[in-house]
């Protein structure tokens, strides 16, 4: 497995990678060659066979040759059949699923991505994985349609409403990898940004077992403030008074806002509460309802720690 990258493409991190790159420069390099071949021979022809001397040749009395006819469909034929056998074959091991694989739920959403996986434990826009294991991502989306796609691991699959696909990997290598959404979204489309992290078994237990935990010493205002990162809210909303996707941050907590039925609400704990749970229960003034609900996303200490940052934030 070459992990290095290529000319053309990245590194090989996965093991499908080499099946799908090989059956591409296969492609590839049979193109460049009849691209060659058909233009050196038009050139050729063009020029041996040019008009000279004011001169009009005749056409050619030559009508028929059954072994050109023979030759020049079946020739070509041969790296078809190639093709479709080698893909075909590809295909086959991309989607069978293996029955030993760790299976997580990924939900792409306007404009993040969550993952949720066995006995509870979730992130946002990054997807842990252990290495040498198969993963299993079972997809759905909550508005639009979006795309999964890890250059890497050689992976895509759209990801719809409404409905479940399915794709699977198995990472050969430690490390991290891009993930981007390859099906134009929105607004926000540039900026649905992820990582697959690819940890060892023993990292991976360890991870699940305490990544719902603020970290030893951390203050629940700091917790706060990594989730605001980790959970994606930075996509939206800001701290430092610059409007985005949705109001900014910056010392939001304890203040009246208008909202878009022309009602006046204070931020309070129950409100920030209420506008993670269900966003579309009160809209600010001024903004779509875009936000998505992080109801089965977040975890309620982990609200608690979001409301003691936006509370930082008021002062």
């Amino acid at each position: 497995m070459d992990t290095t990258a290529g000319f053309w493409l990245p590194g090989q991190f996965s093991t499908i990678s080499s099946d799908v790159d090989g059956l591409f420069y296969f492609i590839y390099y049979c193109s460049v060659f009849l691209f060659a071949l058909v233009v050196t021979a038009m050139t050729y022809f063009a020029i041996r066979y040019r008009r000279r001397g004011g001169k009009v040749g005749l056409t050619s009395g030559f009508t028929h040759n059954t072994t050109m006819e023979i030759l020049w469909s079946v020739i070509p034929a041969i790296p078809i059949v190639v093709v479709f056998v080698w893909g075909s074959k590809t295909f086959m091991r991309m989607h069978a699923m293996p029955g030993n694989a760790v299976e997580i739920k990924a939900t792409a959403q306007k404009w993040f991505w969550s993952f949720d996986y066995p006995e509870g434990a979730s992130s946002v826009n990054e997807l842990i994985v252990p290495v040498n294991k198969p993963v299993k991502l079972t997809m759905s989306s909550q508005d639009v349609i979006h795309s999964f796609f890890v250059p890497e691991f050689r992976v895509k699959q759209d990801v719809l409403p409404n409905r479940y696909t399915q794709l699977w990997f198995q990472a050969v290598a430690k490390g991290n990898f891009d993930l981007y959404c390859a099906e134009f979204c929105g607004k926000g489309h540039s900026e649905m940004l992820g990582k697959v992290r690819v940890v060892s078994d023993t990292e991976f237990v360890r991870w699940m077992d305490e990544q719902n935990k603020p970290p030893a010493g951390m203050s629940l205002e700091d917790f706060g403030a990594q989730l605001y990162k980790s959970k994606a809210c930075a996509t939206c909303h800001s701290v430092n008074g610059t409007p985005g996707t949705g109001p900014t941050f910056m010392q939001m907590f304890g203040h009246e806002v208008l909202l878009a039925d022309g009602q006046r609400v204070i931020v309070d704990e129950n409100y920030i509460r209420e506008s993670i749970l269900d966003p579309r229960a009160k809209i600010v003034n001024g903004y779509q309802p875009v936000m998505p609900t992080y109801q089965g996303v977040i975890k309620d200490r982990q609200i608690d720690a979001l409301i003691a940052y936006l509370k930082t934030l008021a002062k």
